[in-house]
């Protein structure tokens, strides 16, 4: 089962304006977080907070069985 995530991604000033948005399709927080920490290496300091806003985020269930991926990202 796959869950399309929609993560807030919270990076504060001055390295960003507002940090950013990811839309991921993965299997678990786990694998949303590794999708996401592995395609962003601007801001590991702040990967805590990622995993929380992981467990926070919107997630809405698939009933296709698609590849995991970033799908999309918007950061400032």
């Amino acid at each position: 089962m796959k869950y399309l995530y929609v993560v807030d991604h919270y990076v504060p000033f001055p390295q960003s304006e507002y940090g950013g948005i990811w839309v991921v399709r993965a299997e678990s927080d786990e694998e949303c977080f590794d999708l996401i920490s592995t395609h962003d290496d601007l801001y590991p300091q702040f990967y805590g907070k990622l995993r929380e806003n992981i467990m926070n985020s919107n997630k809405y269930e698939l009933t296709d069985d698609s590849a995991s991926e970033v799908i999309e990202s918007f950061l400032t």
